[in-house]
């Protein structure tokens, strides 16, 4: 099996993570808690990924000061994309909606919403698919821990999201549709990240690496951790962690 079939096969399986999550957010009614709780962990999942495996191996190619810039552009532009998106109803795209407040819109409270969304699941999937197959540019290794740590983490991010379309009246085919899209979109994504970054030099490569996860920690303390915090509050340091702890051992394994 060639290595950019390989990114690919990694790419989707990361990405079918959040299909999973939908049919369990969509099909069951999950307490809000449970929500909150794997939303925690799976925060913890990347946090960690990104700093021991991501940003540790281009700190060790490039240097702090191209890594720093890389991670800085990379939390700037995912902003800014999150704050275009926000505009048009993608504000809370990964919320539940037990919370009017930070409900998703429906299409007849906010027309266009719904592109949106699905606009904003594909901005918050694409650095995480990237970077695995960047990761098989050094032989798999990196690749390997960041597929767990991305498929760990997505599972919440599409039960929570789901359970939001769903009570915003959004149907299954939309709901399905989308995360199937999206899972389609990271194998896209893990193959472009093998193919086209893999031309450049290994301090071009850091430096990429560096800007999806500057993309990675700006979508995780934006999306996930609030989430998180709504109903976990009290014991959200605990499970963070816990989910920390789980992704520095795969790395160490």
């Amino acid at each position: 099996m060639t290595e950019v079939v390989l990114a690919g096969l990694w790419g989707l399986v990361a990405g079918s993570a959040l299909l999973l999550g939908a049919v369990v957010g969509f099909g069951l009614r999950v307490p809000q808690k449970v929500i909150a709780t794997v939303m925690a962990f799976g925060a913890g999942v990347l946090l960690s990924a990104v700093s021991s495996e991501l940003l540790s191996e281009a700190y060790g190619e490039a240097g702090l000061t191209p890594v720093a810039v890389g991670t800085l552009a990379g939390a700037a532009a995912y902003t800014a994309g999150n704050v275009w998106l926000a505009g048009r109803g993608a504000r809370h795209r990964k919320r539940s909606g037990h919370l009017r407040a930070q409900a998703q819109p429906t299409e007849a409270q906010q027309s266009g919403s719904g592109l949106a969304l699905a606009l904003g699941a594909l901005l918050d999937g694409v650095p995480e698919s990237a970077v695995i197959g960047v990761g098989l540019l050094d032989g798999g290794t990196v690749s390997l821990v960041t597929v767990a740590a991305v498929f760990i983490s997505n599972v919440p991010e599409g039960l929570s999201s789901s359970a939001g379309m769903k009570k915003a009246g959004r149907g299954r085919a939309y709901v399905f549709g989308v995360w199937g899209a999206i899972a389609a979109a990271s194998t896209v994504s893990s193959v472009l990240g093998y193919t086209v970054v893999g031309r450049f030099s290994p301090t071009v490569i850091a430096v990429v690496t560096a800007v999806a996860a500057g993309a990675i920690l700006a979508m995780v303390a934006d999306t996930m951790i609030p989430e998180a915090f709504e109903d976990a509050h009290l014991a959200i340091g605990l499970i963070t962690v816990s989910g920390f702890l789980v992704s520095f051992a795969l790395s160490h394994a």
